[in-house]
């Protein structure tokens, strides 16, 4: 990962507003900060949310709390605890879509 058009900056993640995000089941809540290249989020999976989509785009993922599930469209399935990272690039050819049971709190870079 090259980041460009960044210079150094801090982040109160409590005063950036949230967005929700429809899952195909569940709902999502992303505070979201964008510049230059990169994209920089913390996420939550709130219980029984599953992704509407299969995601290509590459992230750098870490759960912070709960429990996360992802699957790659070539059938492997990963399960994701506290302390635990994924890290994907981009790849239109094994995309992956994620879910939770209980809910996950993620600090994903895409």
């Amino acid at each position: 990962m090259k980041i460009e058009g960044v210079p150094f900056v801090t982040v109160d993640w409590s005063k950036i507003a949230p967005t929700v995000h429809q899952g195909e089941t569940g709902e999502a809540s992303w505070r979201t900060f964008e510049k230059g290249n990169i994209r920089v989020r913390m996420v939550e999976y709130f219980p029984g949310y599953r992704a509407d989509h299969w995601c290509a785009r590459g992230h750098v993922l870490l759960v912070l709390e709960g429990k996360l599930t992802t699957e790659l469209k070539d059938g492997r399935i990963f399960e994701l605890l506290p302390g635990m990272s994924y890290h994907a690039e981009d790849d239109p050819a094994n995309p992956h879509r994620s879910w939770t049971n209980e809910g996950a709190r993620l600090f994903i870079v895409d």
